[in-house]
C-alpha cells in the first residue's frame, strides 16, 4: 500500500512514522506550509490531519485522482451529508473518526453499553467532559460530541457536554453516571498522538480497494467481533 499525507503537522509526521513502522510507503506530501513532494494520484489511500475548512477541498481533491481516504481531521461534520454525496459520486472509499485512537473507540463500545445499563436507573444522570491543549480549536472536541450522541441515543434526551482548554493537557476525555450515593466515570486520556496514528493505518488497510462512507468506529466493532447492543 502507498499512502499520501494530506497536512504534514505532528499527526502527518506520526503517521509517516507509523507508516514506515510497517513497510508502507508515503509516496506524496501535500502542505502548504511544510512543503509538498510527490503525486497523490501515485497513493492508494490518502490521510488527511489537516484543519476543518481544509477537509472538503482536499476530499474533492483526492476524489478527482480515484484515491481512497482517511479523514482524521474533525470539525467539518455540519457537511456531513455534502461528504457523503460526493464519496458516493466518485466512487471511492472515505474513513472518517472523531478519534482514531483505539483504545477512544473501544471506550466509545463501553460507553455504549454502560449508557444503556444506568439508563434503566432513573437515579443516575449522565455527563460528559474533555479537556486538551490551549492550542485546540473546537470544543467540544469530535471525541466528546460523539460521546454526547451514544449516551444521549440511550437517554433520549441533552447530556451535559463540558470542556476545558489549557496549557499542555493531553487530550482526556470522561464519561459519567452520577448519583446522591455513588459515581462511576469512564476515563481515556492520550499520552502521545502515536495511537491515533497507529488507528489511522488500521483505516487505511481496510479501506484500501473499497468503496462506500464509513465511520472508524464501525470498523472497530467489525475487527473486534464484539456488538455491545447484542442481546
Amino acid at each position: 500500500m502507498k499512502l499520501a499525507l494530506l497536512g504534514y503537522g505532528k499527526m502527518g509526521r506520526m503517521v509517516e512514522q507509523a507508516a514506515a513502522t510497517e513497510g508502507i510507503e508515503v509516496v506524496a506530501v501535500v502542505d502548504p506550509f511544510a512543503g509538498s513532494r510527490g503525486q497523490i494520484a501515485d497513493a492508494d489511500v490518502c490521510v488527511d490531519f489537516t484543519e476543518p475548512d481544509a477537509v472538503i477541498e482536499n476530499i474533492r481533491l483526492v476524489a478527482s485522482a480515484g484515491a481512497s481516504m482517511v479523514v482524521g481531521t474533525t470539525g467539518w461534520y455540519g457537511r456531513m451529508d455534502e461528504v457523503r454525496r460526493l464519496v458516493e459520486e466518485s466512487g471511492i472509499g472515505l474513513v472518517y473518526g472523531s478519534n482514531f485512537s483505539i483504545g477512544v473507540n473501544l471506550m466509545f463500545k463501553v460507553a455504549r453499553y454502560a449508557a444503556r445499563l444506568f439508563s434503566r436507573f432513573p437515579d443516575y444522570d449522565p455527563f460528559i467532559h474533555e479537556a486538551h491543549h490551549q492550542f485546540k480549536k473546537d470544543a467540544p472536541s469530535g471525541t466528546a460530541v460523539f460521546l454526547k450522541r451514544i449516551i444521549e441515543e440511550k437517554y433520549n434526551r441533552e447530556v451535559w457536554t463540558s470542556s476545558t482548554r489549557a496549557g499542555h493537557i493531553p487530550g482526556t476525555h470522561t464519561v459519567g453516571f452520577d448519583s446522591e450515593a455513588d459515581t462511576l466515570t469512564i476515563t481515556h486520556t492520550a499520552r502521545s498522538r502515536a495511537g491515533f496514528a497507529r488507528g489511522a493505518i488500521v483505516a487505511a488497510r481496510w479501506i484500501e480497494g473499497r468503496k462506500g462512507f464509513y465511520e472508524f468506529s464501525g470498523i472497530i466493532d467489525e475487527l473486534s467481533d464484539f456488538n455491545t447492543d447484542a442481546g
